[in-house]
């Protein structure tokens, strides 16, 4: 990725905002000056810069909606959905800053002004889970009828239905596919705005996914796939070895037991290494703290996994980790499944464990950055990754008719 900010933090936030500028949701004008007027390691102004750029292109975009012009105006729309978003990524956190339900507020409120005057259906979904319901929506290509083959996107830790649009529908509806979009629990509105944290069991999830997308008659029921991106790379293999009716599966990157991966990085005492995760978080606590000096480590770890997963120290992360495992439920994948690692992508690092282990019909794909595909999940060229993955389910999902 080019150098655009002097800051760790912000340049990783900037980077999000580039992802779906080849798609018509971002601007690199727009964001070169927006930058210009951010102070590296100061929240307030990345806020206050992003925010101001999302505010007037939500402007033209409603001046061309009054005019009566519906293409400009779903293009800006989009554009300031995006910068919407970016503006509140560094704020990502508990206790949770009012800043960010408001511009995660204006993000939905300019997505859905996007979705009006689409191109193609984006159609807002509720799907019934426990006692409340997950937010989606369900994309679907132009003049299409009948029931389609569908890819159900699962997202990561901060993202939301809003960005997994650029990543998974747009590839999707592009291939005659219809495309759910759902934020699950620590996902989205599902953690702003529901309070909904992160699960390790998301079969639970998945389950109630595909009983609504089922009902459903632009879905082929027969034909659904999962692709999960980011921390989505545990989540859709960990929910596929629970729903037998998935057809195929995509993990990028791969992922295992996330202790294991994570476990061995920490500076912990091997007589208390030796006892996990049989101790007190508070025992683990005091070996903790450089997670709090360093900015990028902060927002991770401090700030984004513990409001995720409802937790109160990065010592009870730790512990939660344990319950985050594919070993002991990979047999229950069976469907056709394709594992992606990215050179120079750390959170792929256990995608090989995952391949390995998988008994059912598999492939393994790796992304190199000769190509400009290196780097977490791919996003410096996504074209080059739909290429590769797309083609393969589109062969899976073809032999299964």
């Amino acid at each position: 990725m080019p150098r655009l900010i002097d800051d760790p933090l912000f340049q990783m936030c900037a980077e999000r905002a580039l992802l779906p500028a080849t798609r018509g949701g971002a601007e690199l004008g727009e964001i070169e000056r927006t930058l210009t007027r951010v102070v590296p390691g100061d929240v307030g102004s990345w806020f206050d810069a992003w925010s101001a750029t999302a505010a007037t292109v939500e402007g033209w975009a409603d001046r061309s909606a009054l005019a009566g012009h519906p293409v400009s105006a779903r293009e800006a729309y989009a554009r300031a959905a995006t910068y919407h978003r970016i503006a509140y990524a560094p704020l990502f956190g508990a206790p949770v800053d009012p800043r960010l339900v408001d511009a995660f507020d204006r993000q939905e409120h300019c997505f859905r002004r996007f979705a009006e005057y689409a191109a193609h259906p984006v159609r807002a979904v509720e799907i019934p889970y426990e006692d409340t319901t997950l937010p989606g929506f369900l994309c679907l290509p132009a003049g299409a009828s009948g029931p389609l083959p569908t890819l159900v996107a699962v997202d990561g830790y901060d993202g939301s239905v809003h960005e997994m649009y650029w990543a998974h529908a747009v590839p999707a509806v592009r291939r005659g596919m219809a495309c759910l979009l759902v934020d699950g629990p620590g996902q989205g509105r599902a953690l702003v705005k529901q309070g909904l944290v992160m699960r390790p069991d998301w079969e639970h999830v998945l389950n109630a996914v595909f009983d609504a997308a089922t009902g459903r008659p632009e879905v082929d029921g027969e034909r659904i796939a999962v692709m999960g991106w980011s921390f989505g790379g545990y989540l859709a293999p960990r929910g596929v070895s629970g729903e037998p009716r998935a057809a195929a599966l995509v993990a990028d990157p791969g992922q295992w037991d996330l202790f294991d991966v994570f476990g061995p990085l920490l500076p912990i005492p091997e007589e208390l290494r030796a006892r996990l995760p049989e101790v007190a978080a508070a025992e683990l606590d005091p070996y903790l703290s450089f997670f709090a000096e360093d900015p990028v480590l902060r927002w991770k770890f401090v700030q984004r996994a513990l409001w995720v997963h409802g937790l109160r120290s990065v010592g009870e992360y730790v512990l939660e980790t344990y319950r985050y495992r594919l070993s002991d439920r990979v047999a229950g994948i069976t469907c056709p499944t394709l594992v992606v690692a990215a050179e120079g992508d750390p959170t792929g690092a256990a995608a090989g464990k995952l391949y390995e282990a998988l008994e059912c019909p598999k492939a393994f794909t790796r992304f190199a950055a000769e190509e400009g595909t290196g780097g977490h999940c791919e996003t410096a060229n996504r074209s080059r990754f739909d290429q590769r993955v797309f083609d393969w389910l589109e062969d899976v999902l073809r032999k299964g008719r």
